[in-house]
């Protein structure tokens, strides 16, 4: 089996599931799990640390370069720095929103997020794992929700919201422009595999959306293994 045939692509946007089922996935499988929406927060982070302009796309970019990231299950290292609770806010929620539109930090980080990939085995989740970062991977999946659904979901989780953000319109408004930035920038915008699995999530409990994507996990690369067997 290759090691596309062992790579687990999941894509979506923001509160349609994609991390608790990513991390259950991997757990299931005995995967790697990666976050790669928690790389562009780190750069963001750090670049608004270091009072970067997050227009200016080459500073940017060699911030993405010099950086060093470290993928710890749910922890997020940036230079010795463990900014796993630093880069779940809505601040960053913002910049990162920013820094994925620029496209030499986006060649940066597929390049890290491919090398990642390298020896297969790995679930790994963002906007453009399926089109971009690994289009020949064999398992893909895009999870979806209504918006209303999605807003209450982000609302409720505590990462990503605050005292003064944690209303419904106001988290509705942020995903609103969040989707907008993700589906118009002209790099690897979020958009349906031809070749993907979409899954509406809207009204699922957590568990049986699990179930379900395993399930068609499992199946392909039963698939995969089946044809490697002839």
């Amino acid at each position: 089996m290759s090691k596309n045939e062992t790579i687990v692509a999941i894509d979506g946007p923001s509160g349609a599931g994609k991390g608790t089922v990513a991390r259950a996935l991997a757990h299931e499988l005995g995967y790697r799990h990666v976050d790669t929406g928690a790389m562009y927060r780190a750069v963001a982070w750090q670049a608004t640390h270091n009072g970067v302009d997050l227009a200016d796309e080459s500073a940017v970019a060699t911030v993405a370069q010099s950086v060093v990231l470290t993928l710890d299950g749910d922890r997020i290292v940036v230079n010795d720095y463990d900014v796993t609770e630093a880069i779940r806010t809505p601040e960053t929620d913002v910049a990162s929103a920013l820094v994925a539109r620029l496209s030499a930090v986006r060649q940066v980080l597929i390049g890290q997020q491919r090398a990642i990939g390298e020896t297969g085995r790995v679930v790994m989740e963002g906007r453009d794992i399926g089109t971009v970062v690994f289009p020949g991977a064999a398992v893909k999946i895009f999870l979806d929700a209504a918006p209303a659904e999605r807003a209450r979901r982000r609302a409720a989780d505590r990462a990503h919201t605050s005292s003064r953000s944690a209303d419904l319109v106001g988290v509705a408004s942020a995903l609103e422009a969040r989707d907008a930035s993700d589906r118009t920038r002209e790099v690897s915008p979020l958009k349906l595999a031809l070749d993907a699995e979409l899954i509406d999530t809207t009204g699922m409990p957590i568990d049986d959306v699990v179930k379900r994507v395993l399930s068609l996990v499992r199946f392909k690369l039963d698939t995969s293994v089946s044809k490697d067997e002839r």
